[in-house]
């Protein structure tokens, strides 16, 4: 199994990106995240792409999320939904009938987008705050679940590069890690980490300025995290630094059949 997320930034810049990685990497599951585009900008790609299951999220140019899953991955229709927290486009969720395998179903994958909190750094505790409390209930009675996106949080200190850092900044501050604690305490595993958990340059965004993306002077703030069983059979998780044109890479997880 093979799921990606990729913060786009615009799917009307990157629609041609989009539809390079899926035909070069061939992913089992697509999640992405500030689609940024109205209901008549949406292109092809998320409303009809061919080989894959799709549903977008969005309303305007600002936020939106999507979700592709490949039909040969699901035979069937998956059944897309919203949590009932969503707010300004930020949550969509599959239900994936999936047969054999390790990973054998139902599985659960959401592609979300948490506010950076920058205008509103309440809003984005609220947010973060009901995605961990619909995770713990999810995780306690649900199926197992992948969840794939933007969380806007550095994890840890290392999660920023050095030159990066700085006292008390939104993405670092204590409330924000601990809550991200939370998260994972739910029964989650951070794929990335725990497949690499000595390496401090793990990063997946940059600011777009001084070749700060070509001298890796980044942030870890998207997130492939997978429910406990699934997690254990995750085989490869990668940042995709040198694809496309975003501020974010696209983040690549393999997991054992």
């Amino acid at each position: 199994m093979k799921v990606i997320t990729w913060n786009v930034n615009g799917i009307r810049a990157r629609q041609a990106q989009v539809q390079e990685l899926l035909e070069t990497e061939q992913p089992d599951v697509l999640c992405l995240q500030e689609i940024k585009a109205t209901p008549a900008q949406v292109p092809e790609l998320l409303v009809n792409p061919g080989e894959y299951w799709s549903v977008w999220h969005g309303a305007g140019g600002y936020s939106g999320v999507a979700l592709l899953i490949r039909r040969t991955f699901a035979a069937d229709a998956p059944r897309f939904w919203h949590p009932d927290f969503d707010f300004e486009n930020r949550i969509v969720v599959a239900d994936v009938p999936v047969a054999g395998g390790v990973n054998q179903g139902p599985l659960r994958f959401v592609s979300v987008y948490v506010p950076n909190g920058g205008k509103d750094y309440e809003a984005k505790m609220r947010f973060f705050g009901d995605l961990q409390q619909w995770l713990a209930e999810t995780t306690r009675t649900g199926p197992a679940l992948v969840l794939c996106g933007d969380i806007n949080v550095a994890r840890e200190e290392r999660d920023v590069h050095p030159k990066e850092r700085k006292v008390n900044q939104i993405g670092t501050r204590p409330e924000e890690r601990d809550l991200f604690a939370q998260v994972l305490n739910t029964g989650m595993t951070d794929v990335g980490r725990a497949l690499d958990p000595d390496n401090s340059e793990l990063f997946t965004w940059w600011a777009p300025w001084r070749s700060l993306r070509q001298r890796n002077i980044g942030w870890r703030i998207d997130y492939v995290l997978a429910t406990t069983a699934v997690g254990a059979t995750a085989v490869t998780c990668v940042s995709r630094r040198e694809f496309g044109t975003s501020d974010h890479a696209p983040v690549v997880a393999t997991f054992a059949p």
